[in-house]
């Protein structure tokens, strides 16, 4: 697959102190792959588009998009709708690698969807032992419900254009499970998922209460349960 071929969409809310250092990695880590960034910013409060967009004088292959309202699963729709190459990687701010690109351009030929399972048993993860127990957690919960192969809807992936054309019209999941939905759909459709190995280190603490996502999480997935 050529590298030009693929596009990063990365969700951002309230981003102004991380930003500029996120994007400075990110474009070391990839400084020499043709590609396109969209960073989608949503109902930020404290500056982040501002910055955003004076950012893209130092960085050509980026783009900024803007959302009223704070809801990751809308940003990513949005980021997606806007994808033209032949894949959409997605990443987040502080969560990603030049390693799964380079997993992408070797499996990419022969896979619809490349995922970077943190329950890989090669993945290398140095996330708390609750976070690890929440990945397992829910990965059971997928399989119970939905009958799932997948081990990890969220994080680091990479979805070809067809794929989220065909498939993303009929995700009606808004935030935190915006990814999985979509991915079960791809699953049930019989697109090519191939799992892959990763480094899972967030580039800071993380910003949000994981238990308190949790009875949401719940809920959400039962409400899937209904229409899947």
């Amino acid at each position: 697959m050529p590298a030009e071929q693929f596009t990063v969409v990365i969700p951002v809310h309230n981003e102004a102190a991380f930003l500029t250092t996120a994007l400075a990695r990110l474009a070391d880590q990839l400084a020499d792959l043709e590609f396109r960034l969209i960073l989608v910013e949503n109902g930020s409060t404290d500056g982040t588009l501002k910055i955003a967009r004076d950012l893209q004088a130092a960085y050509p292959w980026l783009e900024v998009a803007n959302l009223e309202k704070a809801d990751y699963g809308s940003a990513m729709r949005e980021g997606f709708s806007m994808v033209d190459s032949e894949w959409a990687v997605a990443f987040d701010i502080d969560y990603f690698s030049r390693a799964f690109v380079e997993e992408l351009l070797h499996h990419g030929p022969n896979s619809d969807i490349v995922i970077a399972s943190k329950r890989d048993p090669r993945t290398d993860d140095h996330r708390s032992l609750l976070r690890q127990i929440g990945t397992r957690a829910f990965n059971l919960l997928l399989r119970a419900l939905f009958k799932s192969r997948v081990t990890d809807t969220h994080g680091m992936k990479a979805i070809r254009r067809k794929v989220l054309q065909d498939v993303m019209p009929d995700v009606v999941s808004r935030e935190d499970l915006f990814d999985t939905e979509l991915i079960l759909r791809a699953e049930r459709a019989g697109y090519r998922i191939t799992e892959v190995p990763a480094v899972v280190e967030n580039l800071r603490p993380a910003r949000s209460s994981y238990l308190a996502r949790v009875p949401r999480t719940l809920v959400g997935l039962f409400k899937m349960r209904q229409i899947l």
